[in-house]
């Protein structure tokens, strides 16, 4: 999940707050709690305790083997822990200074996490807990991070512009300049970075030689993500006129400048896709219905399969699991931003994990 500005400046209050923060290491009890879905009546798990703010950062945070890492305030301050799906288990995985909730992110072998901690880059081995700087930001905080798909490069935002982190050496290069950046997505398979800037979506390589506005469809942009193989890029496409006309689910083709229509959507916000792109989840942005919902690409079908009811929509975020059994959301519908899962193993084919 990429940092929404919005939700980084209303967690700094919290994670200002230096409190006792407790041991690393220390295990607390499940916070599982299950119940039927009021709308679909199927069954729904909360995963952590609304009563204290609960942060996931996207499908880099869940695990192919059992269990996701997220940020959570239930120290007094936040700090990363590891969730087991099966138990509830939660482990507590840093002492961070200043942890940026939304930055949290799976290395490729889920064996580590990678995460900001005020102006630094860190590691963290999830076995020894050992904890490393990769790189220090000169001036102020990150904005956003995203790790590639081989963990081999980051993509950091910065108050002055969007650097690309080669993780081995922690040295940076400048890919594009600005303090409108933000949703920085390294592209799987391919030397380049998505990133949102000035109402539209550009696309940075490696080198630093080429940085362009993609030309997508008129009107405002969304959330994007790319495709599983880094082909495409699949993004919410916002008309002029959002009170009447519905926003829309669109594929772009950078390599051809192709534009295509996948569907119109019951007022997404938000989106996630599963393991190869045949189904996506959606959060409604609809004070009428404030569902989640998968989208049938194939039919253009949309399948209610539960509430969100969260004070802002664009906070739900959600994602599928690696195998695309699960989708895993946000909602602050019970008290403070917590973590959500539902089974969708019914209606959503099981696609590989390697």
């Amino acid at each position: 999940m990429a940092l929404s500005r919005r939700w980084f400046i209303a967690s700094l209050p919290a994670a200002c707050c230096f409190g006792q923060s407790g041991a690393k290491g220390r295990v607390l009890p499940s916070a599982i709690k299950r119940y039927a879905d009021p709308a679909t009546e199927f069954p729904v798990q909360r995963l952590t305790d609304p009563a204290h703010a609960s942060f996931l950062s996207g499908p880099r945070a869940i695990s192919k083997h059992g269990f996701l890492v997220c940020a959570s305030d239930v120290s007094g301050r936040y700090e990363a822990y590891r969730i087991d799906l099966k138990s509830g288990q939660q482990k507590q995985l840093t002492e961070a200074a200043g942890l940026d909730p939304h930055s949290i992110t799976l290395a490729p072998d889920d064996r580590g996490i990678v995460y900001l901690d005020g102006s630094s880059l860190m590691t963290a081995n999830l076995a020894s807990l050992r904890t490393r700087e990769i790189y220090k930001i000169p001036e102020g905080r990150a904005l956003g991070l995203a790790l590639a798909d081989d963990g081999l490069y980051a993509a950091l935002i910065e108050p002055a512009g969007l650097k690309l982190i080669t993780m081995a050496k922690g040295s940076a290069e400048t890919l594009a300049e600005g303090d409108d950046i933000s949703d920085a997505m390294p592209r799987p398979k391919r030397a380049s970075v998505l990133y949102h800037r000035g109402g539209g979506l550009w696309l940075a390589n490696y080198d630093a030689r080429q940085n362009y506005r993609l030309r997508v469809a008129e009107g405002a942009i969304g959330p994007a993500l790319w495709s599983p193989d880094g082909r495409s890029v699949y993004y919410l496409s916002y008309p002029p006129d959002r009170a009447h006309k519905l926003h829309s689910l669109r594929e772009f083709v950078p390599d051809s400048n192709e534009d295509t229509a996948i569907a119109d959507t019951s007022q997404f916000v938000g989106i996630g896709r599963n393991g190869d792109a045949s189904v996506f989840a959606g959060a409604s942005g609809s004070k009428a219905s404030p569902y989640v919902l998968l989208l049938v690409r194939t039919v253009r079908r949309e399948l209610t399969i539960c509430e969100h009811r969260a004070s802002d929509a664009a906070m739900v975020s959600p994602v599928f699991s690696p195998n695309s059994q699960r989708v895993f959301f946000m909602s602050d519908r019970h008290g403070k931003p917590a973590i959500y899962s539902v089974a969708v193993e019914k209606l959503v084919e099981e696609t590989e994990t390697a």
